[in-house]
């Protein structure tokens, strides 16, 4: 089936003077991939076996929504959002109930995921940030392991446009259909680099082509990796008819709010049935969240706050993963993990880690896979560092990079490459520490709030006895805090080195 439409004779109709742009990127992108595939071929990352030795690699799946709160899931509680896909992979595989964004809004998690560290390191620090091209991706890391690799949907971690050093074909994706942001009904979306016309819900647009890409890989050699990032339900909220009329005794945000997350489900749902058809599913992870805590107003979270808070409920977000071959059996846990442990969870997996010569802020969760553990081995930090975030309009900026490849200009406005974004400009204080940060030992979490006066305010909850953090146990606890201080600023004071550019 045809995803996408779009004139083919744009491909063959390159400009003289774009040639020389892309050139000049191209041989940047060259040097940096050079340098850092050396140094991650002799120091970075080892073959080693892991507890467990896999005869096969799975294929592993990585799915996320865009703006989906911990409680807009019915397996949550939520009343009146249907959700039966989600409903029945939560009902069958591992469910996280204490699963964290490493941030509370959407790139700065999304780098998470890509990089196994705090959006901070990589001074990505809220919406339409990007990511350095100094990092080094999960998907580069896979392909080397002999993954064939694939993004679809939102990126939000810097241009899609040819000639980005931090497009998704720069950091390691082989195929990529790709929005620089949310995208909503009938996209344009970048097929590595080239603008299409789509036409369908946005959900199931981008499930449609990561089923195209599984489809033409499945039972070859190489085991596939496949990004799905949707770009529902983020505001404007415009349902696709079908799903919108399941609401329709709603007031009409809701009804396109709930519509958007029931026609996300609708395409997970089919990305998961026809997963089972293959002769690879019992070998296939496919694991969910979502990128940040629900909305202000229409969303359901998971405690205190909303999107753009570092309280429970701007960070706690819904998560599933399944893996028939070592998950036989349905299981909650308890267990607080995060985006961040994505990254060593997936190395782990097939067998690789990573020394200590740059700082990781995740885990690997394979122990909680064999059932060793049933609590977090180190703590979590998070930071919202106070920078605003980046407008990426990705409806006005597709629209124009297809109406500019139309006439020969396969770049359209350079600027929107955003190069300047990518170096490392800034050099920041590690005595400040300005923002809101907190420390999750469980059950205790520390949050740090540091005031326009410079004046810094210490809140202590107990997240097992008061999840909506309303009873702050500072005076309480002095001995704890003391520890959960110094941990914490311990902590910032790496990230900031790490912001300065000392990983690289």
């Amino acid at each position: 089936m045809e995803y996408f439409r779009y004139d083919r004779r744009m491909k063959h109709s390159f400009q003289s003077a774009h040639h020389c742009l892309i050139s000049e990127f191209n041989n940047m992108r060259k040097v940096i991939t050079f340098l850092f595939s050396l140094f991650f071929c002799l120091d970075m990352y080892q073959c080693r076996p892991t507890n467990e030795v896999l005869t096969e690699l799975p294929n592993i799946i990585l799915c996320m929504a865009d703006d989906q709160g911990w409680g807009d899931m019915g397996y949550n509680g939520h009343r009146v959002i249907q959700t039966p896909n989600f409903d029945d992979m939560a009902a069958e595989a591992l469910r996280f109930d204490r699963f964290y964004a490493a941030a509370p809004v959407c790139s700065p998690t999304r780098g998470s995921v890509m990089t196994g560290r705090h959006p901070n390191r990589f001074a990505c620090f809220s919406w339409g940030y990007t990511l350095r091209p100094q990092e080094i991706t999960i998907a580069e890391v896979l392909k080397r392991a002999g993954y064939v690799t694939g993004h679809f949907g939102k990126w939000h971690l810097g241009s899609v446009r040819q000639g980005s050093p931090v497009n998704p074909g720069a950091v390691g994706f082989d195929k990529w259909f790709s929005a620089p942001n949310f995208f909503d009904n009938n996209p344009i979306l970048s097929l590595e680099g080239i603008a299409m016309q789509t036409e369908g819900e946005s959900s199931m647009v981008a499930i449609n082509a990561a089923l195209e890409f599984i489809r033409k890989h499945e039972g070859r050699k190489k085991p596939y990796f496949v990004v799905v990032w949707f770009g529902s339900p983020h505001l404007p909220h415009k349902a696709y008819e079908e799903d919108r009329k399941l609401y329709c005794d709603q007031p009409d945000d809701l009804e396109h709010f709930y519509g958007e997350i029931s026609g996300m489900d609708r395409a997970f749902g089919k990305l998961r049935a026809e997963l089972k058809k293959l002769s690879t599913y019992k070998n296939t992870i496919l694991w969910y969240c979502s990128d940040n805590g629900g909305l202000p107003r229409v969303g359901s979270t998971g405690g205190r706050g909303h999107k753009g808070d570092v309280y429970e409920g701007g960070l706690r977000v819904p998560a599933i993963m399944e893996w028939p071959a070592k998950i036989k059996e349905s299981r909650i846990t308890q267990l607080p993990a995060s985006t961040s442990d994505i990254f060593l969870t997936l190395l782990d997996i097939v067998g690789l880690q990573v020394d200590a010569s740059r700082p990781y802020d995740g885990i690997s969760l394979v122990p909680l896979l064999d059932g060793q553990i049933d609590n977090r081995t180190q703590p979590m930090g998070f930071w919202h560092y106070p920078a605003s975030g980046i407008p990426t309009p990705s409806a006005e900026w597709m629209t124009e990079l297809l109406e500019s490849q139309k006439n020969g200009n396969m770049v359209g406005d350079s600027s929107r490459l955003r190069l300047e974004d990518i170096k490392i400009k800034t050099q920041y204080p590690l005595d400040t520490l300005k923002g809101h940060a907190a420390w999750l030992d469980w059950p205790w979490k520390l949050h740090r709030i540091y005031k326009k006066s410079g004046d810094i305010q210490w809140e202590l909850y107990r997240l097992d006895e008061d999840p909506q953090e309303s009873l702050n146990q500072l005076n309480r606890e002095p001995e704890r805090v003391s520890k959960m201080k110094m941990a914490l600023e311990e902590w910032q004071r790496s990230v900031v080195r790490s912001m300065n550019g000392g990983d690289y």
